[in-house]
């Protein structure tokens, strides 16, 4: 073979070669759905912050930090559960990889019983969406839109760790797409991690 056509045939793969920095279209969704959902959360956030610096009888009514860190230590757990699942996946071992997958929905199943169960109790000391007994009905607004929001996405989390699971199982998906839901998961975690001081932690009775 001539030196022409070796420079020919480097010159073709150099130009048949993929991009060195390429993201595969499903991680690169992901990403683009969490920068957009971070700057949902992060409005709510904010306009909760003024809401909340600009009444004077704003509401504490948690009693303690039990339940809420019963729940982040729920939620906590499941995002390890979830890097095990990945790494299971990855060495190809498809059983364990399914069942730290399962793990991880059973867990964002207790913390949404646990968030539900929190609900129930409120509204049967009479929060609403727009009243409370303990000041401006604000918080009650704030309080279920946020921690609702968050609950949406952890169901939404949940049922879509079942459904990965098991096609995973099936040999329909495979490790790549437990990386991009797990994204989607640890996503969820850090979210929650901003709820609870601003929501939880600062609104603890005196």
């Amino acid at each position: 073979m001539s030196q022409a056509d070796l420079t020919m045939e480097g010159h073709s793969t150099s130009l048949t070669a993929g991009p060195a920095f390429a993201i595969p279209t499903k991680k690169l969704a992901m990403w683009l759905f969490i920068i957009a959902d971070t700057m949902t959360f992060a409005a709510c956030l904010v306009v909760y912050g003024f809401l909340r610096n600009g009444t004077p009888n704003w509401p504490r009514p948690f009693p303690g930090i039990t339940n809420v860190a019963l729940m982040t230590f729920v939620l906590l757990t499941s995002s390890l559960t979830m890097l095990f699942g990945l790494r299971s996946a990855r060495a190809g071992d498809k059983a364990a990889a399914f069942r730290w997958t399962m793990i991880t929905a059973a867990l964002g199943i207790a913390f949404a019983l646990l968030h539900v169960r929190e609900w129930l109790g409120l509204i049967s000391e009479g929060m609403t969406l727009f009243k409370n007994p303990w000041g401006t009905g604000l918080f009650g607004a704030s309080f279920f839109s946020i921690t609702g929001l968050h609950l949406t996405h952890v169901t939404s989390g949940v049922i879509a760790l079942i459904v990965v699971g098991v096609r995973y199982k099936g040999g329909r998906y495979n490790a790549d797409d437990i990386e991009v839901l797990g994204l989607y998961w640890h996503f969820v975690d850090l979210v929650w991690m901003f709820v609870v001081p601003l929501v939880y932690l600062l609104n603890l009775a005196h």
